[in-house]
């Protein structure tokens, strides 16, 4: 379990990391389209066929009862309404990296660890201790910062009135990550109830494979796939750069969103997003040395602030873990002396 969860923590930051800063390179060198950019966060799911074979679902021991597979129509109802509202998601995403600096972008997207404690307590029976409400304050305090900010030079070089868009799509997505991932604890907990790590890549293989469907109709209804060819060849480090681009930000989002789905089967939601923050002081690094964001005193403060958050958070996981720990091994010392 605990080199479960090492593994999942690996791949959701490395992935996370290097298909923002991707993200945010794919529009620097010249891509314009955001229904591209929401594609190729879902579209490389066929790799994950993969791990699904090396990986087969487990036996149930012999003394329990083995659990039914749910109805057909029953999940594959959830994992359409999950995948378009993934899309719907990942087009906010898109949209806001397209709007701000990486390094804006990261930290509001800290918020989502907010969002995801108040969708925790009413659809998943998370305790709201006030170490996680503490959390949710400072979080949301870091990302209002950011939003009454009025330097948005950086090195996207937009508009006010983009700014302030591309907070809003921003906080909007991060919120309706934090729903995603609840519902999807929510599913795992009430209508799967399987303990296998195969679940955990059905489960983002379908949704993927839906929300990929509904980018591509995107792309289409939006005109944007005319465009594609022109931006290809007017892209700044020529085609084959382009083409990869595209390629390995797809492959990042899907080591990333492994790693988020396996932290939810492993641990829970919360826990899943609280890990996803880590990247926050990551990328705003790597945006200023590779894209020469500005680090001036607001986005400081509002990334020490957010770490504050995290710890103030982490600090309540830790508790709750030591008196787990405390009750099993109390379990097993009032059970030792009646052994005969």
């Amino acid at each position: 379990m605990v080199a479960h969860g090492a593994l999942n923590i690996f791949f959701l930051l490395s992935g996370q990391t290097a298909a923002l800063l991707l993200g945010r390179f794919y529009y620097d060198k010249g891509g314009n389209s955001k229904w591209m950019a929401t594609l190729v966060q879902t579209a490389g799911f066929p790799i994950l066929f993969l791990p699904l074979l090396l990986f087969p679902s487990g036996q149930s021991p012999p003394a329990t009862r083995p659990i039914p597979r749910p109805p057909l129509a029953k999940i594959s109802s959830i994992y359409v309404a999950l995948g378009i509202l993934i899309t719907v998601d990942n087009f906010m995403y898109s949209s806001g990296l397209l709007y701000l600096p990486v390094s804006t972008y990261s930290l509001i997207c800290a918020s989502q660890l907010a969002f995801n404690a108040v969708f925790s307590y009413f659809l998943n029976s998370q305790k709201f201790t006030p170490m996680i409400f503490n959390s949710v304050i400072l979080l949301t305090f870091s990302a209002a910062l950011l939003g009454v900010s009025e330097d948005s030079g950086d090195s996207t070089d937009v508009s006010k009135g983009k700014y302030a868009l591309g907070f809003m799509l921003t906080l909007g997505a991060s919120a309706s990550y934090s729903l995603i991932l609840s519902l999807m604890q929510l599913t795992f907990e009430k209508v799967i109830k399987k303990e296998t790590f195969s679940v955990v890549l059905e489960m983002q293989i379908w949704t993927s494979l839906v929300a990929s469907c509904a980018a591509v109709i995107g792309l289409f209804a939006s005109g944007e796939l005319r465009t594609l060819r022109g931006e290809m060849e007017g892209y700044g480090t020529g085609r084959v750069s382009y083409v990869l681009t595209l390629v390995w930000t797809g492959v990042s989002w899907q080591v990333g969103s492994v790693g988020v789905v396996g932290l939810i089967f492993v641990v829970s939601s919360l826990f899943s997003n609280v890990i996803s923050t880590l990247a926050l002081p990551i990328v705003p690094i790597f945006a200023v040395i590779i894209f020469h964001d500005k680090m001036d005193g607001v986005k400081v403060m509002s990334m020490l602030i957010a770490i504050w958050g995290f710890i103030s958070y982490l600090y309540q996981h830790y508790i709750d873990d030591s008196k787990a720990k405390k009750a099993v091994r109390d379990a097993h010392e009032e059970c030792g002396p009646s052994v005969p």
